[in-house]
């Protein structure tokens, strides 16, 4: 089960990435914002939050979860990258999309390309940022 649940969490990294990638892209290339791009942003959205279910599920678990941290382990920076690190800035990349995603929906067709392009391009940074590339299941 954890194996299975492992290669979800992986798999669904490669499809919120290239979700928020064509959020960007359809946001850049298409003024003024239409219906379209509002739902490919929708659904980058709950691509996301889905990716982080599985990733907290993953994270309670996992025999090197939540209840394998100490101190110890934090003084390990590839422990201290996999259930710290890799988990918060998730998070930060969940709300920061969930956000966007906000300004989105409240704002009109001028604003609206903005949010998609500074929100949902922080996301993808951080996430960018925390993908565990030297032991990432899809690589390997």
């Amino acid at each position: 089960m954890l194996t299975g649940i492992t290669h979800l969490h992986s798999t669904l990294a490669i499809l919120v990435i290239l979700a928020l990638l064509l959020s960007i892209i359809y946001a850049f290339i298409s003024k003024p914002i239409n219906e379209k791009v509002r739902k490919i942003a929708k659904i980058s959205m709950i691509i996301l939050h889905i990716q982080f279910l599985v990733g907290l599920i993953l994270y309670f678990i996992s025999p090197l979860g939540f209840f394998a941290l100490s101190r110890a382990s934090m003084s390990n920076s590839e422990s201290r990258f996999f259930f710290l690190e890799h988990p918060f800035v998730g998070l930060l990349a969940v709300i920061t999309v969930t956000i966007g995603h906000a300004k989105l929906k409240r704002s009109d067709d001028s604003s609206a390309s903005k949010a998609i392009l500074l929100y949902y391009g922080i996301g993808l940074l951080l996430i960018l940022s925390r993908v565990p590339w030297s032991s990432w299941s899809i690589l390997n």
